[in-house]
């Protein structure tokens, strides 16, 4: 297993090629003192026994699918399912497997790309899937890219899977939040969509304005406003940090871990699009490239 480091003088990043898994995100906080961001494992080789995805490379699809598959183009792929649920990919998903460390660069907006092939029927899906995800640094601001080109008609949805730790409190109730989300997919118990979008604003989730997480809980996919200059913000009074996300996205899956005080941000297509044909389309034919483009900016409130 590698683990690679890049930094700015804002940042500092450390990736594993096992799932292409960001391990470490060390920012300052409003001491000057360096934290953590994100929840990890201390040693490379704990990941392999996570289940929890900490700072995956989610795919080939990440979220939710029903049905134990899909329809494409009048076949049928049955895909792994637990309970009548396919979860981020199967058994062994983006997040189980090794990817190739393809660039490193220590310039003055320093990157890592890794790249990983998904073979015909991996998991059950069609089409050899050339996957790629570039971490780039930039000031104080992380930018992630996943890219992934098809040889025959296929579903994608990737995703980053990192949990956001904004100080070392044991809870995150204290956390002020802001989601640019008027809508969001309605879900049932066992977080499978309905198939109905329904707006925010009366229920628990409207956090259009900035106010404080309190005893909120999300496993809750938003539908982002179109255009919309940012899709979430989320800082910290204790430790003085603010994370501002932004992303080329739909949709953004809001997750916070019954087990550990921190927030998922994932930005991605809606859950279960391959068997709603009304939600954004998560096909990708020979000859296009699927992209994933988020950007996360660290500041001091």
């Amino acid at each position: 297993m590698k683990q690679v480091t890049i930094s700015t003088p804002f940042i500092t990043l450390i990736v594993l090629d096992y799932g292409a898994i960001i391990q470490k995100l060390l920012v300052k906080d409003k001491e000057g003192n360096t934290i953590n961001v994100v929840v990890g494992k201390e040693f490379p080789s704990d990941y392999p026994f996570d289940a929890k995805a900490l700072g995956a490379s989610v795919g080939r699809y990440a979220g939710r699918i029903s049905n134990g598959g899909f329809v494409l183009d009048r076949e049928t792929y049955p895909l792994y399912e637990q309970k009548g649920i396919h979860l981020h990919g199967g058994k062994k998903g983006f997040h189980k497997r090794d990817w190739i460390i393809e660039e490193v660069d220590h310039g003055k907006e320093p990157y890592i790309k890794l790249s990983y092939l998904s073979k015909h029927l991996e998991e059950g899906y069609p089409g050899n899937l050339q996957a790629t995800v570039t971490y780039k640094l930039s000031n104080n601001a992380l930018h992630i890219t996943y890219e992934a080109i098809t040889d025959r008609t296929t579903v994608v949805n990737l995703t980053n899977h990192s949990y956001f730790r904004m100080d070392d409190d044991s809870k995150i109730d204290d956390y002020r939040l802001q989601l640019n989300c008027p809508k969001m997919v309605e879900t049932l118990a066992d977080k499978l969509p309905t198939g109905k979008i329904v707006a925010t604003s009366e229920t628990p989730f409207d956090f259009l304005q900035e106010k404080e997480i309190g005893s909120v809980r999300f496993d809750t996919p938003f539908v982002l406003s179109p255009n919309s200059k940012f899709a979430a913000k989320v800082a910290s009074k204790k430790s003085g940090i603010s994370l501002h996300v932004k992303t080329n996205q739909p949709a953004i899956v809001v997750y916070t871990p019954p087990e550990f005080p921190a927030i998922c941000f994932e930005t991605q297509n809606y859950p279960d699009a391959p068997n709603h044909e009304h939600f954004p389309s998560s096909v990708l034919r020979p000859g296009e490239l699927y992209e994933n483009i988020s950007e996360f900016t660290f500041d001091l409130i």
